[in-house]
């Protein structure tokens, strides 16, 4: 079956080369240029995905969001003209799938759609396997990569698993820094990309892929 997309913006011509790439990559896409009514349409059309802008006249997408989520978990990509917007909808905990900032390429919304219905196929198959699998043993404190020891600190430890307890959701640094520091007020969220490049280099040790993904000003993700 063809994917069916549902982009939310109001502005025309970002939305018009959005459609344009989706559609050539394969999939079906309608366009709504403001909030009111998108919330319905998005739960009474079957798409298999959302595209929603922050800022929209009528009815805005955080609202949107809100409704959609309390009868639906449709993957929902937020865009935003800002990356302070970013971090407050993550300290909201939106339950959006990702998060992209203005201006954006087309090419990469394309890639992040791709991604989460990868993700979500595997989800509703039962084969949610990604090539370089991580698995995490909390009583050991210790974490492997395709068998493989990664060797992780026990802040490295708990950042990761914070990051794939949910794949390809993006945290903010202070989202990590309260998982892997509860109640430590001393800690500065600069201390979270330290502690991801060590993580890095530690899966580099046993693969060429990268599976953490750096959101600008915001913070990561881990997408398998």
């Amino acid at each position: 079956m063809t994917t069916r997309i549902l982009i939310i913006e109001d502005e025309i011509a970002l939305a018009e080369v959005v459609r344009d790439y989706l559609i050539a990559a394969g999939m079906q896409v309608d366009t709504l240029a403001e909030g009111t009514g998108a919330a319905e349409a998005a739960l009474t059309g079957a798409y298999d995905l959302l595209v929603l802008d922050l800022m929209l006249p009528g009815v805005d997408g955080l609202v949107i969001c809100q409704e959609v989520r309390r009868s639906s978990d449709v993957p929902i990509i937020m865009t935003t003209a800002k990356v302070e917007e970013i971090d407050r909808l993550l300290g909201l905990g939106m339950g959006a799938d990702d998060y992209l900032c203005k201006p954006y390429s087309p090419r990469e919304l394309v890639a992040r759609v791709q991604a989460i219905l990868r993700r979500s196929a595997g989800r509703v198959s039962g084969t949610d396997a990604p090539k370089d699998r991580i698995t995490m043993d909390a009583d050991r404190w210790s974490a492997t990569l395709d068998g493989q020891p990664l060797d992780l600190t026990r802040r490295e430890f708990m950042i990761v698993q914070c990051l794939t307890n949910r794949p390809g959701r993006v945290f903010s640094r202070n989202a990590l820094l309260e998982h892997a520091f509860p109640g430590d007020t001393d800690v500065f969220d600069r201390t979270i990309d330290s502690h991801i490049r060590n993580i890095r280099r530690k899966i580099a040790a046993v693969t060429p892929n990268d599976p953490i993904r750096s959101v600008y000003g915001v913070g990561y993700a881990f997408d398998g």
